[in-house]
């Protein structure tokens, strides 16, 4: 098994363990993440649904991201990664959500957003809503690659973390 589909797999036995449900909102990953968790047997019982939101108007129409914030902070923000992941659980039946927007590359990057920018959000209906910016190497399959795991590993913290907190 592949280590993305290994931890696709922990990650939908933490959701089962929980009795909760994950929805993605995804820009430069394209689907790879939902992919990713739907290769898993049995994800119908914790995987809602996902969204590929390439272009900004998907972004806004889908998720409801504001143009303000999209014309303020750009498309590659954190700013727009939470609007992201909040529209995504407002969107959907999930109890969490991730968001991934980014530069994969080869081109499309500048001097303050580099190729291999990729900003990420996961949010929670208990509330709470992280964001964070990741600078990856490598080409555009190596970026999206790393950004599906990172994307992955942190939700698996946050739920994780939620659990011991409560």
């Amino acid at each position: 098994m592949h280590e993305l589909e290994k931890l696709a797999e922990c990650l939908g036995n933490r959701l089962l363990e929980r009795g909760a449900t994950v929805a993605v909102a995804e820009s430069c990953t394209g689907g790879w993440v939902a992919q990713t968790l739907t290769a898993i047997a049995g994800s119908s019982a914790w995987f809602d649904r996902g969204f590929v939101t390439y272009s900004n108007a998907a972004k806004s129409d889908m998720l409801g991201v504001a143009e303000t914030t999209l014309a303020r902070h750009g498309a590659v923000s954190e700013a727009t990664a939470r609007a992201m992941a909040q529209g995504a659980l407002e969107h959907s039946l999930a109890d969490w959500t991730l968001a991934i927007t980014g530069i994969a590359g080869p081109s499309g990057g500048s001097a303050d957003k580099p190729v291999g920018t990729v900003c990420f959000a996961w949010a929670s209906r208990d509330g709470g809503c992280e964001a964070q910016t990741r600078l990856f190497s490598g080409d555009r399959a190596a970026v999206r690659e790393q950004s599906v795991r990172h994307a992955l590993s942190g939700l698996l913290a946050r739920i994780d973390a939620a659990t011991e907190a409560a």
